[in-house]
């Protein structure tokens, strides 16, 4: 079902039923919800745990508010059979359900794989969890710190003296949503060309593991872990921080040519004749020594003229921009990724924008992020319930309007 205002997206009339609920799931739903899916969050009484998260601004979460936008919210008690039934009546008119449940929990709720079927055998259900459905771990309870230490993601960051070091944003949780997403949209493609409904599954750990490039490749190839070298390169030199007069630069020579540039506009280009400093290789042994006689150079000028003129010559540059310098960048404002997003009752929320860019579909908010339960009576009549029945779902506490919920 898609608002009759809104220009047709690649998703559009496609229905979604969510249930997931902190950040890899969520994820999943939104990137579908903003590409033109109809997004049903179902809420359990008190809602998402992010509604309460992060800053608020007139009470509301704007952790929870961008993650959560083109989305309706349905506040349902899942732990009554009611609420499973009426559940089950949005099923049968669904195209996907998302849920972000340990292994086994749809089953115990009585939707398994069979039942699933017989409510809509058409229907995919996508499933984003924290090591997979099968193995040993299965059981276990997850979360990004601990995926991220899993996976070997962690023990790649940092230096010898720091340790290992996780990554700031809960990575594991948004490639995993991530990876879900595109196998929704990949499910959806090979129902329409035949193939069937399937189950889509991702885990937090795999697809995390998954990312570690050539990490990993060279792990496998030398059966060697990786040294981690903080803000030097595993396997290029020069390449990392290296500080001007007034601050440090990111530079990324990622061939022998972008060397031969970096090292020209710094009058240095005589040391790849030096044989500590011919090869890539070479470059690695002897990579302090290197960086040292970069950085002399890098010290008779600014960062804005050094990362003008190495841009110039075709070598990758730039500061290190704050999270508010990041979100303030001419070029975020040029590609409209923080947008300002108007929320009834809480004011204008900012908050990221889209990543994808469709040429003849451009992505929108459509739905600003829903207040707990605000779309429960309207959902609920599309599936057809009559007003008494959910009046009676509202008098016996198995369906919820946010009413209540705090603020």
């Amino acid at each position: 079902m898609t608002d009759q205002s809104s220009p047709p997206l690649p998703l559009s009339g496609i229905r979604v039923v969510d249930l997931t609920r902190i950040l890899s799931g969520p994820f999943c739903s939104m990137l579908l919800g903003d590409l033109g899916a109809d997004v049903i969050k179902i809420e359990s009484p008190g809602g998402d745990p992010v509604r309460q998260q992060g800053h608020k601004v007139n009470g509301l979460s704007w952790y929870f508010a961008v993650f959560n936008r083109n989305k309706k919210s349905v506040e349902l008690n899942l732990r009554n059979p009611e609420g499973v039934a009426v559940l089950e009546r949005l099923l049968a008119d669904a195209d996907i359900l998302t849920e972000n449940f340990r292994p086994g929990v749809l089953d115990k709720m009585g939707l398994t794989e069979a039942r699933l079927r017989e409510i809509n055998p058409d229907l995919i259900v996508v499933s984003v969890n924290g090591y997979g459905s099968t193995g040993p771990y299965v059981d276990r309870p997850a979360f990004d710190f601990i995926a991220q230490a899993m996976s070997g993601f962690m023990a790649t960051n940092g230096t010898p003296a720091t340790g290992p070091l996780r990554t700031a944003p809960p990575i594991t949780d948004l490639v995993a949503g991530l990876y879900a997403a595109l196998g929704a949209v990949a499910a959806l493609r090979g129902r329409d060309a035949g193939c069937g409904a399937q189950r889509v599954e991702s885990s937090m750990m795999m697809s995390m593991l998954s990312m570690m490039a050539y990490l990993s490749s060279n792990a496998l190839a030398t059966r060697r872990d990786p040294v981690p070298t903080g803000n030097d390169h595993p396997i290029a030199s020069p390449y990392g921080l290296f500080r001007a007069a007034d601050g440090d630069i990111a530079v990324a020579p990622s061939t022998e040519i972008i060397v031969r540039r970096f090292l020209g506009e710094l009058g240095l280009d005589h040391l790849l004749s030096d044989p500590r400093f011919e090869t890539n290789e070479m470059r690695l042994r002897h990579r302090e020594v290197l960086n040292h006689l970069i950085n002399e150079a890098l010290a008779s000028d600014t960062q804005d003229n050094w990362i003008a003129r190495l841009n110039q010559a075709g070598v990758p540059s730039g500061r290190v921009q704050s999270m508010t310098e990041a979100l303030a960048d001419p070029q975020v404002a040029a590609q409209q990724m923080v947008l300002q997003v108007p929320h009834e009752g809480r004011g204008t929320v900012a908050m990221t924008g889209f990543p994808i860019k469709l040429s003849e579909t451009p992505l929108q908010v459509r739905h600003p992020t829903p207040e707990l339960g605000a779309d429960s009576k309207a959902v609920l009549r599309t599936a057809g319930l009559s007003e008494a029945e959910i009046d009676r779902l509202i008098e016996t506490g198995v369906l919820g309007t946010g009413e209540d919920a705090p603020s």
